[in-house]
C-alpha cells in the first residue's frame, strides 16, 4: 500500500482503539470525528476517481466541505457500476461481493487492501452487542465459512466471530450442500444435556429452514439459560418471507430463547462496520426497544428523499451512513433503504419505494453522468 494509505489506516485504527468503548466527552469525539472524516474525504477526493467526479457533479470538495454531514453520499448503485478503491483493485487483500439478488451479472464490490480495519471495527462491536455478558461462547454457525465464501463479508465476519469468541466446541455447520441438519440437532442436544449456553449465527433465511426440519421432525430444545440467537440480512431475495416477529416467536418456542436475547445485525457490502439490535427497556412503558445503533465510528443519517437534506427525529426517510472504516472506497454511503431516526438509534423501515425517491434517482444520474465523463468501470 501506499504510504498516504498506511498514514490513514493507522489513523483510522486509533480511532477505533480510542473510542471502542464509547465516549466520555461529546464535545472532543464530535471533533475528532469530523477531523478524521474530513481528512478521508480529502484522500478519497485524491485517489478514488470515480468518487471525486461524482462529488464535483455535486459541487462538494475538500475545499468547500467543512462538516462531516455535508460529504456526498456514494450511491450503493456506484458500488456495481463502477471501480472504486483508491488503491489499485488488483492489489487486495480481500473483495466483497453483493449477493446479486436483483441482477446476478452485476454485484457490488468493496475492495479491502488490507483487512486490518475491517477486522478492529466488526470486532469490538461484536462485543459490546452480542457478548456483553461473557467472554466465549459455543457458537454453532449456520452460513457459510470464510473458506466456502472468500467474496462474502457475512462468511469473514462469522469466522471472525469464531476466531475471537467461539469456544473450542464452536462449529460451522454448513457444509457444500447446505445445513448439516444431522449435526446441528447433535450439537444442540449436547448444549442442552450439558446446560452450556449456546449462540446460534447465521443468516435469518437460515433458520426458516432449520424451524421447518424442527416442526417436521417434532424437535424442540429447552437450552441453557444465557442462549442467544443471531441473525443478519432479512428476506431480501428469497422466495419465501416471514414477518420478523412471527420468526422470533418461532425462536422461542422451538428453541426457548426469548426476543431479548435475540440480536439482530445490519450489515452491507458496501459498508466496512456493521449496525446491531439495541435492545433497552423502555422507562415509559417497560417495552423492550430494538432500535439499531453501531460503533460510534459510523454515523447513520436519515435524509429527506427528495433533497437528500437530512429530516428531523421521526420523519421517515432514505438511510445514509457515514464509516470511517470505509476508508478505501467512499466514506459516505446512500442506501435505498427507509427509516426513522429515533432517541435510541434508528429504526429500519425496509426498501424505499421507487416513486418516493426521486432525489435518490437523481444521484443515480449525477453518478452515471460523472461516470461517462471518464470514470473507469468494473
Amino acid at each position: 500500500m501506499k504510504e498516504s494509505a498506511m498514514a490513514i489506516t493507522n489513523d483510522i485504527l486509533s480511532f477505533i482503539e480510542k473510542y471502542k468503548e464509547g465516549f466520555q466527552e461529546l464535545e472532543e469525539y464530535e471533533q475528532d470525528f469530523n477531523t478524521l472524516s474530513l481528512q478521508l474525504f480529502n484522500y478519497q477526493f485524491q485517489h478514488n476517481l470515480p468518487y471525486k467526479k461524482y462529488c464535483q457533479t455535486k459541487k462538494r470538495t475538500p475545499l468547500t466541505v467543512k462538516h462531516w454531514l455535508h460529504i456526498p453520499p456514494m450511491p450503493i448503485q456506484g458500488y456495481k457500476e463502477l471501480t472504486l478503491s483508491c488503491e489499485p483493485a488488483d492489489e487486495t487483500e480481500a473483495v466483497f461481493m453483493t449477493s446479486g439478488t436483483t441482477n446476478p451479472e452485476q454485484k457490488g464490490r468493496n475492495y479491502h487492501p488490507t483487512l486490518r480495519v475491517w477486522d478492529a471495527s466488526m470486532k469490538y462491536p461484536f462485543k459490546q452487542f452480542v457478548m456483553p455478558d461473557k467472554e466465549k461462547l459455543t457458537m454453532l454457525v449456520l452460513s457459510p465459512a470464510e473458506d466456502l465464501h472468500k467474496n462474502s463479508s457475512l462468511s469473514r465476519y462469522l469466522s471472525n466471530a469464531v476466531a475471537n469468541f467461539g469456544t473450542e466446541d464452536s462449529k460451522f455447520l454448513f457444509k457444500e450442500n447446505g445445513i448439516d441438519m444431522e449435526e446441528l440437532i447433535k450439537e444442540l442436544q449436547k448444549c442442552e444435556q450439558n446446560q452450556e449456553p449456546v449462540l446460534l449465527i447465521g443468516a435469518t433465511f437460515a433458520y426458516v429452514h432449520i424451524l421447518d426440519y424442527l416442526q417436521e421432525e417434532k424437535l424442540h430444545f429447552q437450552l441453557a439459560e444465557g442462549s442467544r440467537i443471531f441473525d443478519t440480512g432479512g428476506f431480501k431475495g428469497q422466495s419465501r418471507e416471514v414477518e420478523m416477529e412471527e420468526l422470533y416467536q418461532h425462536f422461542e418456542r422451538f428453541f426457548h430463547v426469548s426476543r431479548s436475547k435475540c440480536i439482530n445485525m445490519y450489515g452491507m457490502t458496501e459498508l466496512s462496520s456493521q449496525l446491531y439490535d439495541k435492545t433497552i427497556l423502555s422507562s415509559c412503558n417497560g417495552e423492550v426497544i430494538y432500535d439499531k445503533t453501531g460503533p460510534v465510528w459510523v454515523r447513520t443519517v436519515i435524509l429527506d428523499p427528495e433533497t437528500l437534506k437530512p429530516v428531523e427525529k421521526g420523519t421517515k426517510g432514505v438511510i445514509a451512513h457515514v464509516d470511517l472504516a470505509n476508508w478505501n472506497s467512499c466514506i459516505a454511503i446512500l442506501t435505498q433503504d427507509e427509516g426513522v431516526q429515533t432517541d435510541e438509534g434508528f429504526q429500519l423501515l425496509g426498501r424505499i419505494k421507487g416513486s418516493e425517491a426521486r432525489g435518490c434517482s437523481i444521484a443515480v444520474d449525477q453518478l452515471m453522468q460523472a461516470a461517462q465523463g471518464g470514470a473507469s468501470f468494473s
